[in-house]
């Protein structure tokens, strides 16, 4: 059996009771990102020879009794927005196609002193900015459910590795569901916690009030594991927060007896796929006979965080990117006049459609005419939506609703229609906009064997409440649905590989 079939804490527990090295779960991971690459696209960067030297310094710590946590000698894999000393960031983009950073994201690094190995950098939107990992400069990424199908987006490259069993774990991040939404496409487990829980330092920015890094893993053990190391006070990040409840692993009791957990209405109304309501409904079910206390409420103002969060995304993401110009660092175009003519001929040929559609979006509501009439109401109407999750969560733990209003679309169907695009986050922006804590995990698949995720939203601070709630319904339902590519199933259904698809860039070392 290959060791990328274990979970991270379960791998972790073999590499300290000596059945395993490091160097071969190393190895091990490796073999199956270069095995399954050509299908899936899921790594911009594979780091052989840097993770072979972090395991042998790895074994050697744990060997001498100093690195024995839960996720040492584990291999695990980073989102490509996530800045890595000596090995390139590219934010799958063209922008960034040569960068490599002089220093480590904070979350990247918390993970290193944990003894967790950096195996590679995985695909994504380009700028985080998509929801099926199609806007990628190296080429969408496949669902290893279906590889016709995307894995969701953006962190689509770490969800689909960690379905396909190419990695046990990886790090990804959410400005708007970016890691919820590609979590349920893959069938894998994945939160978003609470805004200032982890830190953003080196994480390269597309939406600074609403980004945040979470875990990618196959349960909620895994998560749970991964962000009690992630959780911390950062100092040179100014939104982070001081916690002093992140025992999270704590919270693994599956016991949900008398949690009050809601159901919004209007998460179930118009829109969504008939197949996905009914197997997040029958979840419900599952935690009601576990003990909970299940019941509907009117959550209001969901019509309205679509088009808030994209108003307050895209000016800050405008504002974000005004550094990419070809000065400092990035692509610079090659022929120009003046320093003007550079400017734009670089940020032309350097960003890709769907980012120039948002910076010109967040340039247009930031404008003098427009501030007021679009810019002020959208952070108007964030608070209104903040007060409204404030309400609910005075009666409940939680609120339980789906994750996507579909199963994972066919690749090349998103693109043709933004708009439907950005309204597929109707359940995850209003987290982002709030601050929230949420949680993806597995419910089911629909009829062409596609994975329905549900999602459980807490109050600020609550993660260990939904890490309960998500273990109990886990442990009910049998624990982690393995993927049937993982399994070495044919999921291609005669899908040829994409236009625009590459290889895996070798070992990028200084």
């Amino acid at each position: 059996m290959q060791l990328t079939s274990f979970g991270a804490v379960e791998l972790g527990k073999k590499i300290r009771a000596k059945e395993v090295s490091v160097e071969e779960a190393v190895k091990d991971t490796i073999a199956q990102i270069r095995k399954k690459e050509p299908d899936l696209n899921s790594f911009v960067t594979v780091d052989e020879q840097g993770a072979l030297a972090q395991a042998r310094e790895i074994q050697k710590k744990i060997d001498a009794g100093t690195c024995m946590g839960p996720l040492a000698g584990v291999p695990v894999a980073v989102k490509d927005n996530l800045c890595t000393k000596g090995l390139l960031t590219t934010c799958s983009s063209k922008m960034l196609s040569g960068f490599v950073p002089t220093y480590t994201a904070e979350a990247v690094e918390r993970l290193k002193q944990a003894g967790a190995v950096i195996v590679g950098k995985t695909n994504m939107d380009e700028f985080a900015m998509g929801s099926t990992t199609e806007t990628s400069f190296y080429g969408p990424t496949k669902n290893p459910w279906n590889l016709g199908h995307v894995p969701g987006g953006s962190s689509g490259g770490s969800c689909a590795a960690v379905a396909a069993e190419q990695c046990v774990c990886a790090l990804g991040s959410d400005t708007g569901g970016s890691i919820r939404q590609p979590s349920a496409f893959c069938g894998v487990t994945g939160i978003k916690p609470t805004y200032g829980t982890v830190s953003r330092y080196g994480l390269i920015a597309y939406g600074s009030s609403l980004d945040q890094v979470g875990p990618i893993a196959k349960d909620v053990s895994d998560c749970a594991a991964m962000l009690e190391v992630l959780a911390a006070h950062d100092p040179k990040d100014s939104t982070s927060v001081k916690r002093q409840d992140t025992d999270f692993t704590s919270a693994l009791v599956p016991d949900v007896r008398g949690m009050k957990i809601g159901i919004p209405r209007d998460y179930f109304e118009k829109g969504l796929d008939a197949q996905v309501k009914e197997t997040v409904l029958r979840a419900a079910k599952v935690l009601s006979g576990l003990g909970a206390e299940v019941s509907e409420f009117d959550l209001s103002l969901v019509k309205y965080a679509v088009p808030a969060y994209y108003v307050i995304a895209c000016a800050e993401a405008s504002s974000n990117l005004e550094r990419f110009d070809g000065v400092k660092y990035g692509w610079r175009a090659k022929q120009y006049e003046g320093l003007h003519d550079m400017y734009k001929k670089t940020r032309s040929e350097g960003f890709g459609a769907e980012v120039k559609r948002r910076i010109m979006l967040g340039s247009f509501v930031l404008s003098s005419g427009y501030y007021d009439a679009y810019y002020l109401k959208a952070l108007r109407t964030k608070a209104l939506i903040k007060q409204a999750f404030d309400r609910a969560f005075a009666s409940y733990d939680m609120i339980l609703c789906p994750a996507a209003p579909y199963t994972a679309p066919k690749i090349g169907e998103s693109l043709k229609d933004p708009l439907q695009m950005y309204l597929g986050d109707i359940y995850t922006v209003s987290v982002n906009l709030a601050g929230l804590a949420g949680i993806s995990l597995p419910a089911g698949t629909d009829a062409a064997g596609l994975p329905v995720g549900m999602q459980l939203i807490g109050d600020c601070f609550q993660e260990k409440k939904l890490i309960r709630a998500a273990f109990a319904l886990e442990q009910a339902r049998g624990g982690y649905a393995r993927c049937p590519y993982a399994q070495g199933q044919d999921t291609a259904a005669g899908i040829s590989h994409a236009k625009g698809h590459k290889e895996p860039e070798g070992s990028v070392r200084k």
